[in-house]
């Protein structure tokens, strides 16, 4: 499903609303671009990361890219992921969970309860028939249930109101089961698709 004139412009207000937002001031650095959302060719699939990358899309404006043009590491692994359905992450609808960078890891909490509802907007306007959350911090701040262990969610399907949301490992290298232990949940999409 493409994106709308209409929804395009409905995007750029939250855009707006979250450059005048300071709810998290003293915790992060604000996402310097003038878009939070990047339309993919198609938004059947949706993308929510936890929170800009350091080194990624905030400084270099481009989508899983560091500011020397190369593919960043989590980059690599979700389009090795994503061969297995046959698509392009390049391609595909994200936004993040937490829209500013958060200076320390310990207040993700914090700026994901202060973003949910700008993100649920978001969503809504998206609309996509396939949500999947990149981690434990964008599935938390989704799903409205409490679950003790990310590993009992990961590669299940739950229904958000009108949406399915598909928690995977975040695709950074740093954790040990952001390839192996994504593979089984990519070959699973597959077969449904």
């Amino acid at each position: 499903m493409k994106i709308d004139i209409i929804k395009k412009e409905l995007l750029n207000q939250i855009d707006d609303k979250i450059n005048k937002c300071y709810l998290c001031k003293e915790l992060v650095e604000k996402f310097p671009n003038e878009k939070t959302v990047y339309i993919g060719k198609d938004n059947d699939i949706l993308l929510i990361g936890e929170a800009p990358a350091n080194n990624g899309w905030r400084k270099s404006h481009k989508l899983w890219t560091d500011i020397n043009g190369k593919i960043l590491p989590s980059g690599i692994v979700l389009q090795k992921l994503f061969d297995i359905i046959e698509r392009n992450i390049f391609e595909t609808t994200f936004l993040e969970s937490v829209k500013c960078y958060p200076v320390e890891r310990k207040n993700l909490k914090i700026c994901s309860k202060n973003c949910k509802n700008i993100m649920l907007e978001q969503i809504k306007l998206l609309s996509p028939k396939l949500i999947i959350t990149l981690g434990e911090f964008p599935t938390r701040n989704l799903l409205d249930f409490e679950f003790k262990k990310f590993s009992d969610v990961v590669g299940n399907i739950y229904k958000l109101d009108s949406y399915n949301v598909l928690p995977i490992y975040h695709p950074s290298p740093i954790s040990p089961k952001s390839y192996k232990g994504n593979i089984p949940i990519f070959e699973k999409l597959k077969e449904l698709r």
